[in-house]
């Protein structure tokens, strides 16, 4: 059984949100500001059920699903476009695949070194974001 994601989380490091941002078509401006957030993140569970709670002083993100059931999402606050979400055990990462509009759209979470993991990946480029546990 994979390692629980479930706590509150601190961003420790942001590698190519930029290139990432670029993919999903983000605007200039909203790259510079999303560049300087500090974010922290929230997982909770209950059996197959996962809300994920992501949250700045600029803007919040939730999201809530269960493991193996399609679903619509509407990526509001991010880049606001609808997708088909599918949310599957991958090893020990929990993988998201995101059909719509931009090609090979999705992310993924593991622990690794008691830190969350997440790449975040579209139209080829990779955000590679680590989190510390919040203490």
């Amino acid at each position: 059984m994979p390692a629980s994601l479930c706590g509150t989380w601190d961003l420790i490091s942001n590698v190519n949100m930029e290139g990432y941002m670029i993919a999903l078509g983000v605007s200039p401006c909203l790259q510079k500001i999303a560049l300087k957030l500090k974010l922290k993140k929230v997982i909770e569970q209950q059996g197959d059920h996962y809300v994920i709670k992501t949250s700045s002083t600029f803007r919040n993100y939730n999201i809530s699903f269960s493991v193996g059931q399609e679903f619509k999402e509407f990526t509001k606050g991010l880049d606001n476009r609808h997708v088909m979400s599918l949310v599957t055990w991958q090893g020990n990462k929990l993988v998201c695949e995101q059909i719509g509009e931009k090609k090979t759209r999705g992310w993924a979470h593991w622990i690794e070194d008691d830190k969350l993991h997440l790449e975040l990946y579209c139209e080829g480029q990779v955000c590679k974001q680590v989190f510390k546990k919040h203490e």
